[in-house]
């Protein structure tokens, strides 16, 4: 087993955890920055394993360099961590980083080495995250709008930039949604992905692009398990003994997708028959339409995956052969 090293991340500074070879616990505290990353990673042996919290931007510099030293570096989510280790007094960084480090030790088959996203993915990552940050701030500006009606008397003044301002958010949000698919269809295998998952009816260049770029083109999430999984909309089962529920889906997931994936299946059952049919066929096997349209939501899921696969354009009129018959023609 390499050895194990495990690094609580800040703004300024990261603390490492690690025992040597003498079976000794070592603490170090390394300031964020590049020259000292380097520093700090040249010292390392290849063989290391480095064990980070995933912590959004704090560790991207690390992971980067890492992988530019050719050293294994892999990010746990904190949720994963803290319910890992059972109940803990105290919280420190160094001691973050010895939990982070145990965490490593004992569940190496769950490690997954990081790498940093590739030019064209992180520029799509960046863009997206400042589309996010705009139309949150258009969702607000617009509810305040909305209740401002209640009001007996109202500001011309505040009415008119709110209203400018409302123009330039719709304005600098289509510019970046034209920017995101301009970078799109400059990549090969973005754009093919692209086409592919368009081809499907109900799925619009929003949720495409939002796939693309939550999914690393479908690589990093490479199964509609996975994806539904990592949306919040897959169903895991909920029983205990003699006492068996409904499956249901976790609270944990990705918001802006879900919603997303929801808005496509209410569109799909509309304009796809494939869809519409299933839909319908849940409902009359007495699902409630929110638990129809998370099956829905499902499928798409599954459609999307099987035909980037098999790289071929989604056929509305095509037929799935029921693989039982293929398995009695070879025996």
């Amino acid at each position: 087993m390499s050895q194990i090293y495990g690094i609580d991340l800040s703004k300024e500074k990261f603390n490492v955890n690690f025992i040597d070879s003498k079976g000794t616990i070592n603490e170090m505290e390394v300031k964020n920055k590049y020259s000292i990353i380097c520093e700090f990673l040249s010292k390392l042996n290849k063989d290391v394993t480095l064990c980070i919290e995933h912590t959004g931007i704090y560790g991207d510099l690390l992971v980067f360099l890492a992988n530019s030293f050719e050293i294994t570096i892999c990010a746990i989510p904190g949720y994963e961590i803290k319910h890992s280790m059972g109940i803990q007094k105290g919280k420190s960084d160094p001691i973050d980083a010895a939990r982070i480090r145990e965490y490593g030790e004992r569940f190496t088959d769950r490690l997954t080495p990081a790498s940093y996203a590739e030019e064209d993915m992180h520029e799509l990552r960046e863009l997206h995250t400042l589309r996010e940050l705009l139309v949150k701030h258009r969702k607000a500006l617009l509810t305040h709008q909305k209740e401002k009606g209640r009001l007996p008397f109202k500001s011309i003044a505040a009415q008119i930039n709110a209203t400018q301002m409302l123009e330039e958010q719709n304005t600098r949000i289509n510019d970046i949604e034209n920017q995101i698919q301009e970078l799109i269809n400059a990549n090969p295998e973005y754009s093919k992905n692209s086409q592919i998952v368009r081809s499907v009816k109900g799925i619009g260049p929003v949720t495409t692009n939002e796939l693309i770029i939550k999914t690393h083109n479908f690589q990093k999430i490479n199964t509609a398990r996975r994806a539904s999984s990592f949306a919040g909309i897959c169903p895991f089962p909920n029983s205990s003994g003699k006492m068996v529920k409904k499956a249901k889906i976790s609270s944990l997931g990705d918001r802006s997708l879900k919603t997303l994936l929801y808005l496509c299946a209410t569109s799909a059952i509309t304009h796809n028959k494939d869809m519409k049919q299933y839909y319908q066929r849940k409902t009359a096997e007495g699902k409630p339409s929110y638990v129809a349209l998370n099956n829905v939501a499902n499928k798409l899921l599954r459609t999307i995956y099987a035909i980037i696969e098999s790289g071929q354009r989604y056929d509305e009129n095509y037929l799935c052969l029921d693989p039982r018959l293929e398995q009695k023609n070879v025996a």
